[in-house]
């Protein structure tokens, strides 16, 4: 503020007309006025004058303006000249800064108090929260799918808020609050407004940092204002999202004093607290951090009811995938069946997402349908990145990738347990030189044979190289992150190892972010029958994955060469060709024919 009342100040003092006095003082004038060489003087009511001196260039100067001079310069002989008149008003730009102050402050008062009448309330303690007013929420339970347990649940919130004088007849009482959990993109959002559509009652919308602010208590004062308006709007929907950034657990603040979060979360537990019987008003807030909510805020009379929206199966995914192609021009030859098998663990905006990559692809070609060739295509694209066909790869190396590649499908393919091939290629992708697409398959439990097989296709794809060149590359670190990962957990978190026997000695928690290991109290001695198990498993399966390959050679080799003209083999292709079939054009024929 100090800088910007400096260039006002300086900005209306230069436009002041004050001529320069450097190089012609007052003294110098009065000695040329007395001996005659000043011819004309031309003064302003400021005393600014510019002075015509005889057989010398033009100066300007300072001078005073009183009777006596002006006087004095007239019986020189000097023609006199006073432009401007009237009085001086200096005093004006001497009181400048302490006007621009003042009017400074009005605004930032007017600000404070709303920037309207007098009696508006205070900004900085108004709610922010976006207010849908009744029915103007457009979104119904059939614009959400893959949460068919989460929506039975919020079913009896509909009904109370549509006839709440039916719970109230026979005593009962609604939670006041329910907390949507879930990873993030699975639709907590979309099921909070689906909520406010299926009932047609006011929403209000708000995120947990909206609340919290620098200024102290500002955030309590939020709080108040919201529970305010939704009590005058009862029934209502008040929908918190991400109230992990606001309700976190207290007692965690080693600064000292108190913490404005604190209070804010304090205000928060008093309002959905306080709520009377007559205030129809339900609470839905969403996190995918459930474990960082305080204590208080998760205990009966506040949030009585927790909902978990997780991410679909496969049943669910491909009823995602049919809303959010609702308006998009699918050809008929399009299998979302096939599609949402093909990704697992992906939640409704990853969905949404892949499909609109699809039409993006679709539009880039000038074509009016999207194909199933643009859907697998934006799937590898979202997955492992755009396709790098402009990338120069030495010849040895693309076949190297084509045998690691062939390897990994090779051995998918074959082995009981292990999850069939959908894709191989070795055109390379982000920061893949190839890979080999699974068609994974939902389960629920993993066995030992399950784990064994998904241990032995991560490793064939060194183990092809090997058997083939006799020697290995750097290719395949991802593939052994993930064998080691997996046989780490049989030994340390599943029971797995007959040597350690039925001890978890690593544990996670899932905080639908991702798991967070937490390493057990145990001895070196143990550690080191971990690592020695963990090796034994790996190296069985390197040894039955090594076996299997150099039966099947003949048929990798001649696999690898279809794959190196053709670059991408879809499954049905891969499994002809390893059945001893082969593809001509556009056709596939099986062996014999």
């Amino acid at each position: 503020m100090r800088l910007v009342l400096r260039s006002l100040v300086l900005t209306a003092l230069l436009s002041t007309p004050v001529l320069a006095q450097d190089q012609y003082s007052v003294g110098q004038f009065f000695k040329d006025l007395d001996r005659g060489e000043i011819s004309t003087v031309q003064v302003d009511a400021y005393g600014n004058a510019h002075v015509e001196v005889r057989g010398g260039s033009p100066q300007n100067t300072v001078i005073p303006t009183s009777p006596d001079v002006l006087g004095r310069i007239r019986a020189s002989g000097a023609e006199l000249t006073v432009v401007g008149g009237g009085r001086s008003f200096g005093w004006i730009v001497q009181l400048l800064p302490v006007i621009l102050t003042g009017l400074i402050l009005f605004v930032f008062w007017r600000s404070m108090r709303g920037g309207g009448g007098g009696g508006a309330s205070n900004t900085f303690g108004r709610s922010r929260a976006h207010v849908f007013s009744e029915g103007q929420v457009k979104v119904t339970f059939t614009d959400v799918a893959g949460c068919d347990e989460a929506k039975t649940d919020l079913q009896e919130v509909v009904e109370f808020l549509r006839s709440p004088e039916r719970f109230h007849s026979l005593g009962a009482r609604i939670p006041h609050g329910i907390l949507l959990v879930g990873p993030p993109g699975s639709g907590k959002t979309l099921l909070a407004k689906a909520v406010a559509g299926e009932a047609r009652v006011p929403y209000f919308s708000i995120s947990g940092s909206d609340f919290v602010e620098m200024f102290v208590g500002v955030g309590a004062a939020r709080v108040r204002d919201l529970f305010d308006q939704a009590k005058k709007a009862a029934p209502c929907i008040v929908f918190i999202d991400e109230i992990d950034a606001v309700g976190r657990k207290r007692g965690l603040n080693f600064n000292g004093g108190n913490d404005e979060r604190e209070q804010t979360l304090n205000q928060l537990l008093v309002e959905m607290d306080g709520f009377e019987s007559k205030h129809d008003i339900i609470v839905l807030a969403a996190t995918n951090r459930p474990d960082v909510l305080d204590a208080a805020l998760l205990r009966p009379g506040r949030f009585d009811r927790q909902v978990v929206v997780d991410a679909p199966d496969v049943r669910g995914r491909e009823h995602i995938l049919k809303i959010h192609a609702r308006k998009k021009p699918l050809d008929p030859s399009v299998n979302l069946t096939t599609l949402a098998q093909r990704t697992p663990g992906m939640v409704g905006a990853d969905l949404e997402n892949l499909l609109n990559e699809a039409a993006l692809l679709t539009a880039r070609d000038g074509r009016g349908k999207i194909t199933m060739r643009d859907l697998d295509e934006a799937a590898d694209r979202v997955l492992m990145g755009p396709a790098r066909k402009s990338r120069v790869v030495p010849e040895h190396d693309k076949k190297v990738t084509a045998y690691h590649e062939v390897g990994h499908a090779l051995v998918a393919q074959l082995l009981p347990h292990a999850d069939r091939v959908h894709k191989l290629t070795v055109v390379p992708r982000g920061g893949a030189a190839g890979y080999m697409l699974p068609l994974p398959t939902d389960r629920v439990h993993y066995t030992r044979e399950v784990l064994e097989d998904s241990i032995a296709v991560a490793l064939a794809g060194q183990a092809a190289e090997e058997v083939t060149f006799g020697d290995i590359t750097t290719g395949a670190q991802s593939d052994f992150q993930k064998a080691t990962n997996i046989a780490r957990k049989m030994v340390t978190e599943w029971g797995m190892s007959e040597k350690l026997g039925k001890v978890a000695n690593l544990s996670e928690s899932d905080t639908f972010l991702g798991p967070v290991a937490q390493q057990g109290a145990y001895s070196q001695l143990t550690a080191q029958t971990i690592d020695d198990e963990v090796k034994r498993i790996i190296d069985t399966q390197y040894t039955r994955v090594r076996t299997l390959l150099q039966e099947y050679l003949p048929r990798v080799h001649a696999i690898v060469e279809e794959l190196l003209v053709r670059e991408t083999l879809s499954g049905e292709e891969f499994q002809t060709l390893l059945s001893g079939g082969r593809i001509e054009g556009g056709g596939m024929y099986a062996a014999g024919d």
